[in-house]
This record gives structure tokens, sequence and C-alpha cells, in this order.
């Protein structure tokens, strides 16, 4: 039996008010899916929990009217990644991944080697609201507007720490900072192709909130970083020890 299908809704779930859904939405769930009349559909609006709703359709607009709610409202862990934007199917993969494996904040930063200038935060928001609704995931990650490394380094939180790798220098695992990332807030930042120049690097080691970690013995591209980094997070410190959800069928 298949899943019920979940939506993110931009708008208010409580018992029983309608909710007309944006054309986009309507095509998915009627002709895609080819819902009827009083079927289930499940929605978050990543501040009022998640719902089952019933299906009603006017011409090709669906509307769900919330009935039960099926979960309260959760967050996930406290952390944020900083990453240099890259080729936009790669900066994809980034955002999408990153909404999986939990991270709350996406804030993409300019460095002195980013070849990539173009940052669509329209895109990433799109990519993030459909992995966040196939991955069971009970919040939407923020997505924050481009700004230069140095700029988002001079405004940093000196209380939470700043997981760096660094594949060019002596670094240690991150197993070695537990006792620095447990019940906290915590960022990491991977840098894009061609890593960060010497003049970052010093920056950064500089730094006393800035933990350098390896990824180990070899150079992993950008994305791959990115993935690698969230999963070592995620079994040290993160939700990885919560049981899994099972939606319903």
């Amino acid at each position: 039996m298949s899943h019920i299908a979940r939506l993110y809704v931009d708008a208010p779930l409580k018992e029983d008010v309608e909710i007309g859904l944006p054309e986009a939405q309507s095509k998915y769930l009627l002709r895609v899916m080819r819902l009827t009349d009083g079927a289930r559909v499940r929605a978050f609006n990543g501040v009022d929990g998640e719902w089952r709703c019933a299906l009603s359709v006017r011409g090709k607009i669906a509307i769900i009217v919330p009935q039960t709610q099926t979960r309260a409202q959760i967050s996930g862990p406290d952390l944020t990644l900083l990453f240099a934007p890259i080729k936009k199917a790669r900066t994809d993969f980034i955002v999408d991944n990153a909404t999986e494996l939990g991270v709350r904040t996406n804030r993409p930063v300019m460095t002195d080697y980013t070849q990539s200038q173009r940052v669509r935060t329209d895109r990433m928001r799109t990519l993030a609201i459909e992995a966040a609704e196939q991955t069971e995931r009970m919040d939407l990650p923020q997505i924050r507007e481009a700004e230069a490394l140095p700029k988002s380094l001079s405004t940093w939180d000196p209380d939470i720490p700043l997981i760096y790798c660094d594949e060019a220098s002596e670094a240690a695992p991150i197993s070695q900072y537990r006792e620095h990332l447990t019940d906290r807030g915590a960022a990491i930042l991977i840098g894009p192709e061609g890593g960060f120049s010497p003049k970052e690097r010093n920056l950064l080691r500089e730094l006393a909130y800035v933990l350098p970690i390896s990824l180990g013995p070899r150079i992993l591209r950008a994305e791959t970083a990115v993935v690698s980094a969230l999963t070592l997070w995620q079994s040290q410190v993160g939700d990885w020890q919560k049981a899994p959800y099972l939606p319903e069928t």
C-alpha cells in the first residue's frame, strides 16, 4: 500500500479550516497522484505540526481540510551549514541532502575561490520544501542570502562552534571535538572547488571558536564533503539516535 501524499503548506493548519492549494500542488494531487474528493492527504507548515486532511476538488483547484493532528511540531537539531556555491546541479545536491540530514539553516558564503557568483535562494527554498516533504521532516530549513565569508565570520556568535573542514592542513577527526559539540548548536563550513585560499585558512585558524577537522586522507568534492561532514556530526551528537517515524499508509 502506498504512502499518503504529504505536502508543505504556507498557511495555518487548524481543524476544519479549508486551505486552497496553489496551481502546482493542485496539479500534483489531481493529475499526477490522480486523487479525488475525500482522499486523505497529510500536511505540515513547520509550525502547527502535521495534520491528516480530507481533499476536496473544485474544478482544477485542490482544497484540503485539516481534520486531525497526527504529530505535534518538532524541530531538528540546531545545525547551520555554511557552503560556497558551486555548479548548479551540485549546489542543488547540497541543499537537498542538507535538508535530508537535518540542517536547520543554510548560509551560502562567497569565498576567494568561489566560481559560481549567482545564488538562487528561491530555487534553494523549493528544493528544501520538496526534500522535507519526502523525508518526513517537520520543519523547513532557513535559507539565508549569500554573503562574503569574512562578513559571516565578523558577526559570528563565538559560543557556537564552527566546524571547519580543512583539506590542506593538519586537522583532527571530529570525534576528538565531541566534548565541545554535545548539547549545543553548531555549524559546519565547507569550501568551494579548489578549497580555501591561504588568507582564508589563516583567518579561520586564528578564531578560537573554529574547530578544524579532517575528512580523511582523500580530497573530496565539495558536495561529497558536505554529506560526509553532516554524517559525521549526526553520528556523533545529532538526532540519529531517535526512533524513526513510520508514516501512515
